[in-house]
């Protein structure tokens, strides 16, 4: 099969694509899926750079979610037969990444692609879906709560906005880059007074005017660095810091220790420690019942090019340079 390898980690030139590696073969409990477009995430790049995530590497094929076609099932598999169509978000859960062929997954992990949507419009939905939601989930927030989120226009950013105003909720403040992104939160849900360009100078007192000059109750993370310095410093006394980069600075979390904050960590990864592979799949299928009942709506994508190095090289750096513009960046693989 074909595959795109990282050979070493460092630069997108470390991208190079093999074309005769064996297709892996399913497990008793796995299905074999032949993709057929997989999603970029900001974690895709972190690992090519060596970064922390690199620990989550389990095989040179990066990619961590997929849409396609089961060709193949274990003998215990027992939803899925050959041709259905199903998404996932594998991470470290597969035989490999998804920037390649084929991938071997537990069946537990699936989910059946709604007919009224692509197969890139599926590849997009799984990672920043499960993420979003576990956040919604988890906090637990008042209808009158105040909300910050940081990085509001990315893949889970918008995910979490679609579900946060389809739950009525109204006091939110998010930061996006450009007009583009702008655009797509509002499509979303928000109105354009929500909405803070993050290259305003004097940004935690330009965010705290938005909120009538008051802390706010959550501060939802999806940036990091020294964003989370400016949620440290706008989040109230005993508030509620949401991380799911795991890119504070020390900084940062000497003022969230200081203002005896709750952190909450958020971790796709963290129920396959324990192989608890049955969440990713219930999860997932409660997303689509969102999407079925128009909750929410499917994201939207930018096709960046065919299974290839160049395509790759392409996402990872509209990632890095933040210039996704609130679309999901996505791959064609068949």
């Amino acid at each position: 099969m074909k595959a795109i390898i990282l050979k070493d980690f460092g630069s997108t030139a470390n991208f190079i694509l093999e074309d005769n590696l064996s297709v892996p073969e399913p497990g008793e409990n796995e299905v074999l899926i032949k993709i057929k477009a997989t999603a970029f995430n900001p974690i895709d790049y972190q690992m090519r750079q060596g970064k922390t995530e690199r620990k989550r590497m389990h095989s040179p094929i990066l990619g961590r979610e997929l849409s396609g076609i089961v060709v193949k099932t274990g003998k215990l598999v027992q939803r899925y037969k050959v041709g259905d169509a199903v998404l996932a978000a594998s991470g470290s859960m597969g035989s490999n990444g998804t920037y390649t062929e084929y991938i071997s997954v537990p069946e537990l992990i699936l989910a059946a692609k709604p007919e009224h949507i692509s197969f890139e419009e599926a590849a997009a939905i799984p990672s920043a879906s499960l993420t979003a939601l576990q956040c919604y989930n988890r906090l637990a927030i008042s209808l009158n709560d105040t909300i910050f989120i940081s990085g509001a226009a990315g893949g889970v950013g918008m995910v979490l906005i679609k579900i946060l105003v389809a739950k009525g909720y109204q006091n939110i403040i998010v930061t996006a880059g450009n007009e583009e992104s702008k655009n797509q939160l509002i499509k979303a849900g928000l109105k354009e007074e929500q909405i803070i360009d993050y290259h305003n100078g004097n940004l935690v007192q330009v965010i705290l005017d938005k909120n009538e000059g008051n802390q706010f109750n959550h501060c939802i993370d999806l940036v990091g660095g020294d964003m989370s310095l400016v949620c440290a410093l706008i989040i109230t006394i005993n508030g509620t810091y949401t991380d799911v980069t795991a890119l504070t600075t020390d900084i940062a979390r000497e003022e969230l220790f200081n203002k005896g904050t709750v952190i909450v960590n958020i971790s796709n990864y963290a129920y396959s420690l324990q192989n608890n592979f049955q969440y990713y799949g219930e999860k997932l299928d409660e997303v689509i019942r969102l999407m079925a009942e128009s909750s929410i709506t499917p994201p939207s994508v930018q096709v960046v090019g065919p299974l290839d190095p160049e395509t790759v090289r392409k996402a990872h750096q509209l990632l890095e340079d933040n210039q996704t513009k609130g679309k999901k960046l996505v791959m064609q693989v068949a």
